[in-house]
């Protein structure tokens, strides 16, 4: 099967390429990136231009394309001008925050919590802003390709056009990550912290993950399976911990023998409570996918933490992070415990 992945060459691309050839797959990669990826054809160029390229992707003539960072109605309608008459399925990456549950955590749109855990069926939202914008600034600081219309709901509703399947990702951790998901515990720890602090709300809030190698294989499930056209589904972990236990999985594959400590929210600075509708939780539910396509985690958790971990500790110390590390403020709070 010839495959074409946009955006093939980023942190889930590179993944997902490796397994599609894997599994005995012809990949292309359609990118700016010239960086080699794996055996994989390049196909050179940016997707904010995608149309520009059209007659280079014909010739390549892929069976599927799968459209990594699609992020606004604009760029789906591109897409689906670009690949209708040549692929003959299209997969999109999507994510949770589509869900209502979004709006109401970042309260955007009033009304009730959301039920959970979040199915296929689940409400989406209704506002149009899916994250306050000095959100989408941050975002755009680390992906370049976001547009400032970011909204996959629109690009979910311009791909079905096409019968596209969609993937609805959670929160995506692993080597390469370059939100650093797990610095937060990893660097504290690697700093010599004896105490990790959390905010109550921080500490109890819930949001769905997957390792990267698995969400791959979600993607190479979707593209290679025809019982997938057409179908949405949400890629999630079985279970969802907390903050908290999350991390404390992290800290129990490290040396360290401190305390994770919870505060009340008063008590401790801004950066360590979770901001918002922390009552608002993002559980998904995977069933479906799990069902239709047989997919199962290839890495568990344990490996996925080592191997996260280890990447995290040999990532340069320049590189963009998201986080604030206040030690002062930190001791401060716990001192006044």
């Amino acid at each position: 099967m010839r495959v074409l992945a946009i955006g093939g060459s980023g942190f889930i691309g590179t993944y997902a390429v490796a397994e599609l050839a894997r599994q005995g797959c012809e990949v292309a990669v359609f990118g700016r990136s010239q960086k080699p990826v794996g055996a994989a054809q390049l196909l050179i160029g940016d997707r904010k231009q995608l149309r520009d390229h059209r007659a280079a992707i014909e010739q390549f003539a892929p069976e599927v394309v799968i459209d990594m960072i699609a992020s606004s109605g604009a760029q789906a309608r591109d897409l689906v001008e670009v690949v209708r008459g040549i692929a003959r399925r299209t997969i999109v990456l999507s994510s949770v925050d589509v869900y209502r549950a979004c709006s109401v955590l970042h309260r955007l749109e009033p009304g009730p919590l959301e039920p959970l855990p979040l199915t296929e069926r689940s409400a989406l939202r209704t506002h149009p802003e899916t994250y306050p914008p000095q959100q989408v600034a941050a975002l755009q600081h680390v992906f370049g390709w976001l547009d400032a219309g970011y909204d996959k709901i629109a690009v979910e509703r311009v791909v079905a056009e096409i019968d596209a399947t969609v993937l609805r990702l959670p929160m995506v951790y692993g080597p390469g990550d370059p939100l650093r998901r797990l610095q937060p515990v990893v660097k504290r720890i690697d700093d010599g912290r004896r105490a990790l602090v959390f905010g109550e709300s921080l500490a109890a809030w819930r949001g769905a993950r997957s390792y990267v190698e698995n969400v791959a294989r979600a993607i190479t499930l979707a593209a290679t399976s025809d019982a997938a056209a057409g179908r949405t589904y949400n890629v999630a972990e079985r279970d969802t911990p907390s903050e908290l236990e999350w991390a404390r999985y992290a800290a129990a594959r490290m040396p360290w023998d401190g305390e994770l400590a919870v505060l009340a929210d008063d008590q401790v600075p801004a950066y360590l409570r979770q901001p918002g509708n922390a009552a608002q939780h993002w559980v998904s539910d995977s069933t479906r996918i799990r069902d239709e396509l047989g997919y199962v985690e290839a890495i568990d958790r344990d490996e996925a933490l080592d191997r996260t971990i280890a990447w995290e500790r040999a990532a340069p110390a320049a590189t963009f992070s998201p986080y604030v590390f206040d030690y002062a403020a930190e001791d401060a709070a716990l001192a006044g415990r």
